[in-house]
């Protein structure tokens, strides 16, 4: 599947566990629910994945844990705040960057309705 292919599951899904649960919720409970949803579709879905960063010849083992990761494509970042702030969001392109990945997705399912909390953002070119 394609990055916008991948997406499109990833929203769907999205919309469907917030209308099942509503908003409020700790974000690991929606982490999980929608692993186990986005596994149900085929996809190689891991959850909690630290990422390794490497800087002027040193490397961290855990530069980052992404939330979400799908098919070494698409990054997921979960949040159920009450505002997403532009921090959140460059949080999620420099995820992007350091993985090497193209697209990614600003989840917030603390927002009423779960289509005003989806950001999608991308590094780079995508087709």
């Amino acid at each position: 599947m394609t990055e916008n292919e991948i997406g499109k599951v990833v929203i769907n899904s999205a919309i469907e566990i917030h209308k099942a649960f509503g908003p409020g919720l700790y974000e690991i409970v929606y982490e999980v629910v929608l692993t186990h949803e986005l596994k149900k579709h085929g996809l190689d879905v891991e959850r909690q994945i630290p990422v390794s960063i490497e800087y002027d010849g040193i490397k961290f083992d855990e530069g980052f844990r992404a939330d979400i990761i799908i098919e070494n494509k698409v990054i997921l970042e979960l949040k159920s705040v009450e505002t997403v702030t532009k921090t959140h969001k460059k949080q999620v392109l420099t995820y992007l960057r350091l993985a090497g990945c193209k697209l990614g997705y600003l989840l917030n399912f603390g927002e009423e309705l779960m289509k005003d909390g989806i950001t999608r953002i991308i590094n780079g070119d995508l087709k």
